[in-house]
């Protein structure tokens, strides 16, 4: 039976963003960790060995697969900052046009530096993918 690895832990996200090499990376990590705080009311977790993640959700999928995963994320990466929203959000897709300099995956958003996104956007895209997961797995 497959076994997630990204399960939330007890490890310190202060810890983990103090080795985060890049002074710049580092700064933007704590900025992150206030902004998605204040938007999702919740406390950071660290989730695996390197994802900051707020609440948390159960998800089952038709398959039978089904898990825990954080509401919203982020993580201070090498190459650059991974922000996990929902998937399957037609409204993340028109908030990303206005989000900035990115790069989109099915389930990350890769920015290099705060300073290329729209912080309000960002605001907006957390409020919205924890308002959609929360719909789509009420508790």
């Amino acid at each position: 039976m497959y076994e997630l690895k990204t399960k939330e832990n007890d490890h310190s996200v202060i810890e983990f963003i103090e080795s985060v090499e890049h002074p710049g990376k580092r700064e933007d990590a704590y900025r992150m960790l206030d902004i998605f705080t204040e938007e999702t009311g919740y406390d950071a977790k660290m989730w695996g060995p390197s994802i900051i993640g707020f609440g948390s959700y159960h998800y089952k999928y038709p398959t039978g697969h089904e898990g825990d995963a954080p509401l919203v994320g982020f993580s201070p990466r090498k190459a650059r900052h991974s922000l996990y929203f929902a998937t399957g959000d037609t409204a993340r897709e028109e908030l990303l046009k206005k989000f900035g300099k990115h790069k989109a995956g099915k389930a990350c958003v890769y920015v290099n530096k705060l300073a290329d996104i729209d912080e309000e956007v960002l605001r907006a895209l957390i409020r919205q993918s924890v308002a959609f997961l929360q719909e789509m797995y009420p508790e």
